[in-house]
């Protein structure tokens, strides 16, 4: 591992430690030569389907680009990293479990507006807002109408 300080390539673990759920590892590293500490982590790397994006390309599955556009729609809401993560860890599971090798981004898109829908409604419609590219109010408006009608359905 590469010293974030000084860029040596050798050291040593202090301490490892298991995540709540298990599927990371935490270490405290040491560095050799300029004795510096830092922690890395480490995950098991599952192989992701590649994503389709609408212009026909494909690029590998990158989870902290769900991860960034969640954290940004939640952004001055009462929703907390842990919740954040746990939607995001769902979300990932859902396009591994699928054993599908291509996954469409529209596809993922839609995957996260569902998991906003029941984390914070603003921050569903922040979201929804530039995913889907409103382009006028009455689009919006629209959007919010679904979004009440559905909240009525489930009282």
């Amino acid at each position: 591992m590469k010293c974030p300080f000084c860029g040596y390539l050798e050291d040593k673990v202090i301490d490892s430690r298991l995540s709540q759920d298990g599927s990371t590892t935490r270490r405290r590293r040491e560095c050799l030569q300029c004795t510096k500490r830092f922690t890395t982590y480490e995950r098991v790397e599952e192989t992701l389907p590649l994503v389709v994006k609408k212009d026909g390309t494909r690029e590998s599955f990158d989870r902290s680009k769900i991860l960034n556009g969640i954290v940004k729609a939640c952004e001055k809401r009462p929703v907390s990293m842990e919740e954040i993560e746990k939607a995001v860890d769902r979300l990932e599971m859902r396009f591994l479990d699928s054993g599908e090798r291509e996954i469409p981004s529209t596809s993922i898109g839609e995957a996260v507006m569902d998991e906003l829908k029941r984390l914070d409604e603003v921050a569903y419609v922040r979201f929804a807002s530039v995913y889907r590219e409103f382009r006028d109010i009455n689009e919006f408006m629209k959007e919010l109408k679904d979004l009440l009608d559905i909240k009525k359905r489930n009282k």
